[in-house]
């Protein structure tokens, strides 16, 4: 029998982990705020990633708690989690994005959590312990993000070079190269709006199920609000470099221009998903936008092998992490 002061250690090295998590993400997915804006030259690596880290953290005032309540509440049935589902979800999410990370593929942190959370969930309660409609707009999101920001991507370089269309090319270049701050700064909030929150979400989910909260409560913990887009920022500090390198450079070569329009169309698109509580793939959403702006070009000045590389590492997120999740949920079980 677990004592008052084990329990409350548990609870306590969980949210740890989960911190750990926040910085990994902010790590892995640096390269979705910063491929662009360094493949560009509009900035170097070491001022990008300050850049990136500021505006992730700086989200934290701009967006409501709508995708933490998505992932604290709208994806378990009440009283199924406990500190073996949190800790298996963790596990699961924070492994694959270390293989992810090493073989320098662009997969979504997002999703590791998601496909950690149903594998542990799974491996103690089953299906029936999941809330369909969470899942289900999730899982939608794999497909309409990268959707949605091929489409904003796409028409904002149409949109782009038929108002340029007689500026000179090195002007153009100037200018964008300075929009494209605009356009990285904004999706990098974007990033820590949405990123940040499915940490805080799984905090929140944790202290719920341990009694530190309560499910009738509108917003997380602050403290729990104020460590977890700390985190993301640090993480994005370090970066993914082997990521930035596939993102920014190995699925199409981007011009200023280019960059801006794959940024804007990607924000526009990490707003949107934020606004209605959607853990959404910062990933999906930014490569997406990449090939769809490579494509308006000419087709063939998108790498499709690459593209379909990751696509298969999109696939394979959920089912993946969930796998791990289960096995360190029994792991968990046998332990303590």
């Amino acid at each position: 029998m677990q004592t008052v002061q084990t329990a409350l250690w548990i609870v306590v090295m969980l949210v740890v982990l989960a911190i750990l998590f926040d910085f990994m993400n902010g790590f892995h997915d640096a390269a979705n705020s910063i491929a662009t804006v360094v493949s560009t030259g509009v900035l170097k690596p070491g001022q990008a990633v300050l850049f990136a880290a500021f505006f992730n953290v700086i989200a934290i005032f701009v967006f409501h708690y709508s995708v933490a309540a998505t992932v604290g509440k709208g994806i378990v049935q009440p009283g199924i989690v406990d500190t073996h589902v949190v800790f298996g979800a963790l596990v699961g999410a924070i492994t694959w994005n270390l293989i992810t990370w090493y073989y320098g593929i662009p997969s979504s942190s997002s999703h590791a959590l998601i496909g950690g959370i149903v594998g542990a969930v799974l491996a103690k309660s089953g299906a029936s312990a999941l809330i369909s409609g969470g899942i289900l707009k999730t899982v939608a999101f794999i497909f309409i993000s990268p959707m949605l920001g091929f489409l904003l991507g796409s028409m904002m370089m149409v949109l782009v070079a038929w108002v340029f269309r007689r500026a000179r090319p090195s002007r153009v270049d100037k200018w964008f190269r300075r929009l494209q701050l605009v356009s990285a700064g904004a999706y990098s909030l974007g990033h820590g709006g949405n990123d940040a929150q499915k940490t805080i979400g799984i905090i929140w989910m944790l202290l719920i199920a341990t009694g530190y909260a309560s499910v009738a409560d509108t917003a997380p913990p602050t403290w729990a609000v104020v460590s977890c887009y700390l985190a993301i920022g640090a993480g994005t500090m370090f970066g993914g470099w082997r990521i930035v390198k596939t993102m920014g450079q190995k699925i199409t070569k981007l011009k200023p221009v280019g960059g801006f329009c794959a940024e804007t169309g990607g924000a526009i698109t990490l707003f949107m998903a934020t606004a209605i509580g959607v853990p959404v793939s910062t990933t999906h959403t930014i490569t997406g936008a990449i090939v769809g702006v490579g494509s308006v070009q000419r087709a063939s000045a998108v790498r499709w092998g690459v593209a379909g590389n990751i696509i298969w590492a999109w696939i394979f997120t959920i089912p993946a992490s969930a796998f791990v999740a289960a096995v360190a949920y029994w792991v968990s079980i046998q332990l303590y």
